[in-house]
């Protein structure tokens, strides 16, 4: 099998905070890769803009620095920035826009990245409005966090809705666009092995985990006001529960898909305070702990977040989905594991039950999907059982896959195509808020504190009590 490039329509992409860390780590790199594989054209051209004082050759070398690779063509690096066009605006001002105003073209899709912090949402997309720049096929892409709470959420959706439909939103995830993460759409809805299976009644539970090995140093006074919950939970975490818990869509368009990842969010119940566990890491070493990297050394805000969580319709009841992220864990990784229920009756004498079948879909680090399967041990000496997997790694199965194509070159993409499939909705967002400020609230009520962890260690004790009273156990992160 070998990926097709889809080429898009000539585009006029506007990235605002063209200079800021997201844009040099992801955006810049992402649009060159799409670039060299041949999706863009010559006419398509994307305008930098911050309110850094630069010239165009200064700004384009900054832009050479973040896409520098031993293995790139000089020549295409080169062609690229031929592409790159920067602008100083104030994003808060009247400075720099009419300059915007006149550098897009007429007849061309228009597409503006607000790689900036959300407080600038509103006043970008008002004067992107107010100097004529913004066009009925516009689309504009924000990124997280959207809101802080339910509240600025919606002020959020408002001001945005103020100036542009909800068609012309994209409110980004980058966990949507990871090749598995996609891949367990078509695994559910492209095939008829596992839909039948699909249900309470041949699913004993579901584990969501994604583990970070590297802490929030760098980042902390940022992670203090947010915590796991906001940062991980509320999005990345709840869009894969959703995508893992939704019913077939009727057709797979954006709005289709949408509608069913609303219904699971609204379908969840309310957790309750024994089903969550809390942890915040401690010094080890010379790893300093989460309240020095925060710089509040009376912070109780969680670096680490396990929960049960329920979902209250026909599909699912019955079924727990048990989600779990944190920092300084043992390992990175992130996948979904489903868990079979175990056989009903056991035919062989003398022999263990075995574990139900486990179906693990790795997001990271190496992307692909594994089905734990039970077999009789080769050899004589009776029916003995063992475990063996039936492994597809995208990189081994799959030609082309060896180097995937980054979650932000695929969604940019999408952007121009005008694909909203793969992004949250405003009553999306809104709807998995509304569920995840009682739990918050819940804590500051109560004043409880996360309870300390080891770095390199799966979480705090109260994670794994949290499997244990329900006769389960957490999949093992790293060795």
């Amino acid at each position: 099998m070998v990926s097709r490039v889809i080429p898009v329509k000539a585009f006029d992409l506007v990235l605002f905070g063209a200079t800021g860390d997201l844009a040099q780590r992801k955006i810049w790199p992402g649009l060159f890769h799409r670039f060299v594989a041949g999706q863009f054209d010559e006419h398509s051209r994307i305008l930098g803009v911050s309110r850094s004082d630069l010239d165009q050759a200064a700004f384009r070398k900054k832009v050479a620095k973040s896409i520098e690779d031993p293995k790139a063509d000089k020549d295409l690096i080169e062609k690229f920035l031929e592409h790159v066009d920067y602008i100083s605006i104030d994003a808060t001002g009247e400075r720099g826009w009419d300059a915007l105003a006149q550098a897009v073209r007429p007849d061309t899709v228009r597409a503006f990245y607000l790689s900036v912090a959300p407080r600038f949402f509103g006043p970008i997309a008002r004067r992107l409005e107010k100097f004529g720049i913004a066009t009925p096929d516009s689309r504009i892409v924000v990124e997280k966090p959207f809101g802080h709470d339910l509240e600025s959420a919606k002020t959020l959706n408002e001001e945005l809705r103020a100036c542009f439909q909800e068609h012309q939103i994209y409110r980004i995830d980058h966990y949507l666009g990871k090749e598995t993460v996609q891949n367990l759409m078509a695994l559910r809805f492209a095939n008829s092995l596992f839909e039948p299976l699909w249900n309470s009644s041949q699913i004993d539970h579901v584990q969501i985990t994604v583990a970070e090995s590297l802490s929030v140093e760098g980042r902390g006074e940022y992670y203090d006001q947010s915590g796991a919950m906001r940062d991980m939970v509320q999005n990345h975490l709840m869009q894969l529960l959703c995508l893992t818990a939704m019913e077939p869509p009727s057709k797979f368009t954006p709005n289709a898909v949408r509608n069913e990842k609303l219904k699971v969010i609204e379908a969840l119940e309310p957790v309750p305070p024994s089903d969550i566990a809390r942890g915040q890491y401690r010094a080890f070493g010379e790893q300093g702990s989460y309240r020095d990297h925060s710089g509040n050394p009376d912070s109780t805000t969680e670096s680490f977040i396990a929960m049960k969580v329920e979902v209250a319709n026909w599909r699912w009841a019955g079924t727990p989905f048990y989600l779990r992220t944190g920092k300084c864990l043992r390992q990175r990784l992130s996948e979904i594991a489903v868990f079979f229920r175990n056989p009903p009756h056991m035919i062989f004498p003398g022999a263990e039950t075995p574990q139900g079948n486990v179906l693990v879909i790795r997001l990271q680090p190496d992307e692909g999907m594994t089905l734990h399967t039970t077999i009789k041990d080769p050899g004589p000496g009776g029916m003995r059982l063992t475990e063996a997997s039936l492994d597809m790694t995208f990189a081994d199965s799959l030609k082309g896959s060896e180097q995937p194509q980054d979650a932000y070159e695929r969604l940019i993409m999408d952007v121009i195509r005008g694909d909203q499939t793969l992004f949250m909705r405003g009553d999306e967002v809104e709807s998995a808020w509304a569920w995840a400020d009682p739990i918050i609230a819940g804590w500051t009520e109560r004043k409880t504190k996360p309870q300390q962890y080891d770095v390199g260690s799966a979480g705090p004790e109260d994670a794994l009590l949290l499997m244990h009273k329900d006769g389960r156990r957490w999949r093992s992160i790293g060795a």
